[in-house]
């Protein structure tokens, strides 16, 4: 008997029911079943679990490079927390319902309650077509893997395998979504800016700023869409073969950072988040290794040219939301690829320098919900005059990106009400009176229609209106480029709130800036790095926005596995 095989029935021996006979192919889908229901269950209120509890399992395998029909076929399969814990207990299988001889590996564990495998690497050879998987355990015929960069073709991948997005996000790898609708109009968005975004874009390093990558990644998650997952997989192997993988990741040395833009110690640059999401979804682990991903993250813990990062402990401190946001995002990515208890210390103390900035801050201007900076630090001009104490709404959302990641990895309880204050302050500062918006002064694009939503470019409850128009008039104009991806902070703060006027006021506000899905508005494509800040973490404001108001003060808080 095979290692694997012995401790697949050392499991089965160790189960209460031990006396009865092996479960049958029924019994066993329904436990599976069961499986995916409970997981699903870990991020939303009893209740309102999606209907279609048994997602298709089909993989659709697409020649891309390769020729023949035993195309090396490597793919990630996800898992929600609790559905697998053995490898071999996944069977792949071709059309016609015969075993597929495949090679599976465990590659991602989860850190939060029931444990389990998050995803695996499968790899097999066959022609084009549907296969399928399935929980069902001891696999019958094994394979030997291969090397990931064996299955390309001039850096182009032999076959591509796709899952359905009823799987993929269910999985959770990304989080709660929901599947793309056919008719839904932010879906339809991405879409159109997806057909100037398409092109690698070797030329122009600052389009990938705000992570690119993962940008691509979610998209197909939510979608299914080969060409979103061909796209996700050139983007990530070109942008890490630029991480620099000598040195020591502090300044001026800078290991861990991207060299394309040839500023490595430039930390904006610096995603980890990729890594998880190119391991769940196409099983490519030749990119990185562990060392490669401990120089990123403590780049980050370093800061680069930044410096280290800390508590906003006096009015004169720089800081800005696009920093604190990257940074918590990418070290809750680098505690989820790792588990690392290293990391796991730096988000709490990342969402505690965040706690006390907004609660607490050191201007004594008092709690207003953001994080409220000085206007002239932020724009590198300390000894500037007329000074304006406020925040960037769209940067901001870099920090609601962060505290949600945050809050589905630790479950920290300090998040949910931290939403819910930037929802309230947003609201109530962040968005531009209608009344305001007149010729020479719209300040719009309009691509979004006559009730088009634009945020401040620089909002504060203690500035007039003549302050932050002057900024508005050199800085904002077109800034409602940036209103698709506050979407995330008005849902998130709409999942938390449990104020039946303010969650309506969300709501309204929501239905409001979808004006911004405009294929109009998608279609403007003269900042390449527009498709990954309206995209890398909006994508959830949709599942958010499908659960209750309030939804997520009855959720169950997530917590570590044992």
């Amino acid at each position: 008997m095979s290692a694997r095989s012995h401790a697949f029935h050392r499991r089965r021996r160790l189960a209460p029911c031990v006396d009865g006979p092996p479960p049958s192919a029924l019994s066993r889908h329904v436990l599976t079943t069961l499986a995916w229901l409970l997981a699903l269950a870990f991020w939303v209120m009893p209740g309102h679990a999606r209907a279609d509890a048994a997602p298709d399992r089909a993989i659709e395998v697409r020649r891309v490079a390769g020729k023949g029909d035993l195309l090396p076929v490597t793919l990630g399969i996800p898992f929600p927390p609790g559905m697998l814990h053995e490898p071999g207990e996944l069977r792949i299988r071709d059309a016609k319902g015969n075993d597929v001889p495949a090679a599976v590996t465990a590659t991602l564990t989860w850190h939060v309650r029931d444990g389990g495998i998050r995803a695996v690497r499968v790899q097999f050879r066959g022609a084009p077509g549907t296969y399928r998987f399935a929980v069902e355990a001891p696999r019958a015929s094994d394979a030997r893997g291969w090397p990931y960069a064996d299955g390309l073709v001039d850096g182009r991948p032999a076959a591509l395998a796709t899952l359905t997005p009823g799987w993929l996000t269910a999985s959770l790898i990304a989080g709660p979504q929901s599947v793309a609708a056919k008719d839904e109009p932010y879906a339809r968005y991405v879409d159109a800016q997806f057909r100037w975004a398409r092109r690698l874009p070797k030329d122009d390093t600052t389009a990938w700023l705000f992570d690119r990558p993962s940008t691509l990644f979610k998209a197909y998650v939510r979608t299914g869409r080969a060409d979103y997952l061909e796209a996700a997989e050139e983007s990530y192997r070109w942008y890490m073969a630029g991480i620099k993988r000598d040195g020591v990741p502090v300044s001026p040395s800078c290991a861990g950072g991207w060299l394309p833009d040839g500023k490595p110690c430039d930390v904006k640059y610096v995603y980890i988040e990729p890594v998880l999401l190119a391991m769940g979804l196409t099983g490519d682990d030749s990119m990185h290794d562990a060392a490669t991903v401990a120089k990123m993250a403590d780049l980050w813990n370093s800061g680069g040219w930044n410096g280290p990062p800390g508590p906003y402990t006096s009015p004169r401190d720089y800081f800005t939301e696009r920093l604190a946001g990257l940074g918590l995002v990418e070290t809750v990515a680098a505690y989820e690829l790792t588990g690392d208890a290293r990391y796991r210390e730096r988000i709490a103390a990342r969402v505690g320098w965040l706690y006390d900035h907004q609660r607490a801050n050191p201007d004594g201007l008092g709690d207003d919900g953001s994080w409220r900076n000085s206007w002239n630090i932020h724009e590198n001009d300390p000894t500037g005059a007329n000074d304006v104490r406020g925040a960037s709404p769209w940067m901001s959302e870099n920090i609601v990106d962060g505290l949600w990641h945050a809050w589905l990895a630790t479950g920290d309880p300090r998040i949910p009400g931290m939403l819910v204050d930037f929802g309230r302050y947003l609201e109530a500062y962040g968005w531009i009176d209608p009344k305001l918006l007149v010729s020479p002064h719209d300040w719009r694009n309009g691509c979004s229609g006559p009730d088009g939503q634009i945020a401040w470019y620089w909002s504060s409850s203690k500035a007039t209106t003549e302050q932050l128009s002057k900024i508005q008039e050199s800085e904002g104009w077109y800034s409602d480029g940036h209103t698709v991806e506050l979407g995330l902070a008005v849902a998130a703060a709409r999942y938390f709130e449990t104020d039946p006027k303010r969650a309506a006021a969300l709501t309204k506000r929501f239905d409001a800036l979808s004006s911004s899905y405009a294929t109009e508005c998608a279609a403007i494509s003269d900042t390449l790095r527009r498709f990954n800040w309206n995209n890398r973490g909006a994508g959830v404001a949709q599942w958010m926005m499908a659960q209750p108001a309030g939804a997520g003060a009855r959720a169950k808080r997530p917590e570590a596995a044992p």
